[in-house]
């Protein structure tokens, strides 16, 4: 349900002068662009070659995450933001080349839990023996090695130091992709949930994590379903959380401190806050109907007001006026009906309490 595209890495290995490595990547990027097109994914050529990247000379070891060097933290920066990653790799002495596995040792956290595929040249064995080596080495990473692969025999599919058309051949090649780019949705939770810096939620597996745009397909249907209820309560469609655009959405998560309760790649719960004056104003709680009345709404209110400056005077939100189980969670957590509590003529009540009590 992302909005994010698939990025993907075409990893270009063989750096040798004259190599074929180029002209490969050259034809897999244009046999390739269409169909990425189609899939919503983004092909980024990368040639090894280019990253200036010396034999490992980081002091800390990969998994500490701390890197001294420029060259590692733009290596670093490029693995971390892909989804996934093609190899184009040539097999010496039956094995990867060494740029290869230089480039996956500087590394550690970065490459977990995306899917990387192999496009391996040569003659005997068209690279495949490469491919062999690096799954060693990559599974050790907790990449994931695809099933699909495509082994170029050079003699039977190269002339001129160019890949001659195959239909074959680029049904192959589209069919790397095609899984890599399946695989790389069905392992996005895996992913973000290994990422540094979540914080742990109240369920077990489950994180909170700040709200972005990119979430918008996501909380859009989190709305859809947490909101009927409001409807039929309060006798009324008028509420925005049913309407609004992905557009809309998006538009209000990237202005509002709006926090997620997630656990695999599911959107359990939400809620939102931002400072009107001197107050701090909540809004859009709401959790998933099947996991109701196990406290999650109670966690994700004090999470919010949690996040409140100590200089706020007030905590403040609304729900609607027919809205009986909000109105006692709501009071139970300290808050109270103002006089002025009808707002206008869309049916809420405003209540309140002392930001420090």
């Amino acid at each position: 349900m992302s909005t994010k595209k698939v990025r993907v890495l075409v990893l270009v290995c063989s750096t040798r002068p004259g190599a074929l490595g180029p002209a490969i990547g050259t034809w897999l990027i244009d046999t390739l662009t269409p169909r990425a097109g189609e899939l919503g994914a983004e092909l980024v050529p990368v040639p090894l070659g280019d990253l200036d990247l010396p034999f490992l000379d980081e002091e800390e070891h990969p998994s500490s995450g701390v890197y001294a060097h420029e060259h590692t933290r733009r290596w670093s920066a490029l693995v971390d933001a892909a989804d996934g990653f093609i190899v184009v790799t040539p097999e010496y002495n039956y094995g990867m080349p060494a740029t290869l596995k230089n480039a996956l040792d500087y590394l550690g956290h970065e490459w977990a839990w995306k899917p990387i595929g192999f496009i391996s040249y040569g003659n005997t064995s068209a690279g495949t023996r490469s491919v062999q080596h690096a799954k060693q080495v990559v599974t050790t990473l907790r990449l994931v090695p695809l099933g699909r692969t495509v082994a170029i025999r050079i003699s039977d599919s190269v002339e001129d130091g160019q890949i001659r058309p195959k239909a074959a051949l680029t049904g192959a090649a589209v069919g790397v992709l095609d899984e890599l780019v399946r695989v790389a949705h069905a392992l996005r939770p895996m992913r973000e949930a290994g990422r540094p810096g979540l914080s742990p939620g109240p369920l077990p597996g489950s994180y909170v994590r700040r709200l972005t745009p990119e979430d918008a397909p996501e909380v859009t249907v989190l709305q859809r379903c947490c909101w009927v209820d409001e409807a039929l309560a309060n006798d009324t469609l008028a509420i925005p959380a049913l309407h609004e655009s992905l557009e809309q959405t998006a538009e209000w998560l990237a202005t509002w401190h709006a926090m997620g309760l997630w656990r695999d790649g599911r959107l359990l719960g939400m809620v939102r806050a931002r400072q009107v004056d001197t107050d701090w104003h909540v809004g859009r709680l709401g959790v998933v109907p099947d996991l109701r009345g196990q406290g999650l709404g109670r966690w994700l209110l004090r999470t919010a007001e949690a996040a409140a400056e100590p200089s706020y005077r007030r905590i403040v939100l609304h729900t609607g006026a027919h809205s009986r189980q909000n109105i006692a969670l709501y009071q139970s957590e300290g808050y109270r009906s103002e006089p002025e509590a009808r707002t206008g003529d869309d049916g809420t009540v405003r209540l309140a309490k002392d930001a420090t009590p």
